[in-house]
């Protein structure tokens, strides 16, 4: 592995929703005099968090970017959004990131809301440590925290440091490697002190539990305890450095970042022990020599600068006057919060936004592309959907490019134009998601956009055959129209969807009319006698007349209609259900609460199964009807702390029938007589 150099050095703070990562930006900013007062989230003056959408909600909607100086060492920290929703983003930064900082409180019952987190930080091998913010209003031992985050965390934790307490409240920290004791003052570095009597043996089982999680991954560092050997301070610190490299162990350190306790101490251990850039490019298989190469993770198309590429430099040296990927770009600037400033050059570990390169998209390369560096993973599958419309009917054109744009920002977003419903169909991760999604068409393109729940795709098909007679025929002078036809309509075995034949004998219909009848009857099983697209089933025409001068195909398409009109509500008619193939994933002690979600909806359960490489999570599978999905993610995540979801597909039509029917029919029979 690459040894340490100076490069610029980037962190991402990740956690669930109101962990702090905001505020704990703020106090990393103050700490290193990057900002000469901290802001506050309640009165939108935090450097992060600084678009509408997020100061309206006073949560993170995107990843925030600033940057400061620490002994000289550059850093840029990334301020992840908590809510689970908007993850994309937060997951795309990670990609780019030296480490990752799992900001958590310290709650045990909710440790399980990380763990979808840590588990992608595992697969694809980011370093990561965790920080347990507001330490001070803590009502439980740390410890027990600590246990309950080991329990979500395929990696073990390690303790890096011991609370010093005033009673109840955490008051300083002792260092496990150097053994040292600090006394928090608040905005000002810990004041060192004398390592207190009543917390040496406490001190003495913590750091030992260290060095057998170090030895563990060590082998000479076993023999030294083996052998009742203490190692020196140097060699731990080189044993935490390298494992956390290698994404091995997590660190483990507390504080609070409203009171900037254990802030300095969490900087020191950013700068000492985590990988720098080498490590990183090293990491993901990018040789150190060759051309000037960069990777693209966040993209964002800003009102007044047009199209900006955020990216991180791995190797060489780009320019503001050079071509990217035979593009130029219209300038290369060093993001601060929402500010941008023009930077001429940027090399390796840098991170930088350039200006208007709009063929560019989030994950690909910049630069050479000899570069081997891991797939960028796949979109998030869809969970949620509103049907969208401009409230201006002249907008719609201009809605779909504004979409594809905000798609591009965030590709966990994707839109779907129902061919059964004709309604244009956003997806995304849950309701917030969308929400924020409209009110930045809103607030960046002066779009206002309507949504509401999609209308659920309802098939109808028949039960039994029967025969009928369309005859058009109309004179108006000149030539009239003449079009007489007799079909059969059967039903088919379900999937099997529309077959059209002819048994016409004679030349009773002539052969160029026989397509004609065939369209007609197409045209009327796209609203069958419950008003919905008819499938599964076989018309055959068998008979029939024609006039030599009045029958044209538009006639015998007329017949045809008419035909199919008089003789498909005497099939029996019944409304079809989409129903989903749906596998929903929960940690197992929320498996019961999965059950009985798709019981409450209607929904049939085939069983469950452990979750593949996911320690204590189940797979529940279930059949569940299209109308029971609207708001599944929603309920499911109330249920299960924010961390269960669920994948789908469409599985088959089933057979809807009674008060469920009558009310689906109703609705759609009061829709068509408004348009």
């Amino acid at each position: 592995m690459p040894s340490r150099s100076n490069l610029p050095r980037v962190a991402a703070l990740v956690g669930p929703y109101s962990s702090g990562k905001t505020t704990l930006l703020e106090s990393l900013l103050f700490a290193t005099d990057a900002i000469a007062r901290k802001g506050g989230i309640a009165d939108g003056t935090t450097v992060g968090d600084a678009t509408p959408e997020a100061r309206q909600r006073r949560m993170s909607v995107e990843v925030n970017i600033a940057a400061t100086t620490y002994l000289e060492d550059r850093w840029t920290f990334l301020d992840c959004p908590g809510s689970i929703e908007f993850q994309q983003d937060s997951y795309n930064a990670l990609l780019v990131a030296d480490v990752a900082v799992v900001v958590v409180e310290p709650e045990p019952a909710r440790a399980v809301m990380v763990a979808p987190l840590l588990k992608f930080l595992d697969q694809n091998d980011v370093p990561h440590i965790v920080f347990i913010n507001k330490a001070e209003t803590a009502q439980v031992r740390l410890r027990e925290t600590l246990e309950a985050l080991q329990a979500v965390s395929d990696r073990p934790l390690v303790l890096r440091e011991l609370p010093i307490r005033n009673g109840e409240a955490v008051a300083g920290f002792i260092d496990l490697v150097s053994e040292r004791a600090y006394h928090y003052r608040q905005g000002q570095p810990s004041e060192l002190i004398k390592l207190p009597e009543t917390e040496l043996s406490d001190e003495q089982t913590a750091r030992a539990d260290m060095l057998e999680h170090l030895a563990d991954l060590d082998d000479g560092l076993l023999e030294e305890l083996l052998s009742d050997t203490t190692p020196p301070t140097g060699e731990v610190y080189d044993n935490l450095s390298r494992d956390l490299a290698g994404d091995l162990i997590v660190p483990v350190f507390f504080g609070s970042a409203t009171q900037d306790h254990g802030i300095r101490r969490l900087l020191k251990a950013l700068r000492h022990e985590v990988p720098d850039p080498s490590d990183t490019r090293w990491r993901m298989g990018i040789l150190p020599e060759g051309a000037a190469v960069a990777r693209v993770f966040k993209s964002v198309h800003a009102a007044h600068t047009g199209k900006l590429s955020y990216a991180r430099i791995w190797r060489g040296e780009f320019t503001d006057t050079g071509l990217v990927n035979g593009l130029r770009p219209s300038g290369m600037f060093l993001p601060q919060g929402a500010a941008l400033s023009k930077l001429a050059k940027a090399g390796p570990g840098d991170l930088v936004a350039f200006g208007r390169l709009d063929s560019i998209a989030t994950g690909d390369l910049l630069g050479s592309g000899d570069a081997d560096t891991p797939a960028w993973p796949a979109p998030l599958p869809p969970l949620f959907s509103l049907a969208v419309h401009a409230e201006k009917k002249q907008d719609e054109v201009k809605l779909t490019a504004a979409l594809t744009k905000l798609i591009e920002e965030d590709p966990s977003l994707s839109l779907d134009r129902s061919t059964d419903t004709n309604e244009m169909v956003l997806w995304g991760q849950g309701e917030i998601h969308l929400l924020v999604a409209l009110e930045k068409l809103k607030s960046r393109f002066n779009l206002a956009v309507a949504g509401q729940r999609p209308q659920v795709p309802y098939k109808e098909t028949i039960r039994k055959p029967a025969s009928e007679h369309g005859r058009h025929k109309r004179q108006s002078g000149g030539h009239g129209q003449f079009g007489d036809i007799y079909i059969d309509i059967a039903p088919t075995p379900r999937g099997s969807g529309f077959v059209f034949t002819d048994s016409i004998v004679g030349g009773v219909i002539p052969k160029q009319y026989i397509p004609s009848v065939e369209e007609g009857v197409i045209d009327s099983l796209k609203r069958g006698p419950l008003g919905f697209p008819v499938v599964d089933v076989q018309v055959t025409l068998t008979s029939g007349s024609f006039h030599p001068v009045d029958s044209s195909d538009q006639a015998f398409k007329t017949a045809a209609r008419i035909g199919m009109t008089e003789g498909m509500p005497k099939c029996d008619p019944v409304l079809l259900e989409p129903i989903l193939a749906v596998e929903i994933a929960v940690p197992a002690d929320y498996t019961p609460k999965a059950q009985r979600i798709i019981s409450s909806r209607h929904g049939q359960i085939l069983g469950f199964e452990a979750k593949d490489n996911w320690k204590g999570w189940d797979v529940v599978s279930a059949y569940l009807p299209q109308s029971e999905m609207g708001d599944l993610i929603v309920e499911l995540r109330s249920l299960t702390m924010g961390v269960g979801t669920f994948s789908w597909t469409f599985d088959h039509l089933q057979e809807l029938s009674g008060r469920g029917a009558d009310k689906v029919v109703e609705d759609r029979r009061t829709a068509l007589a408004a348009q």
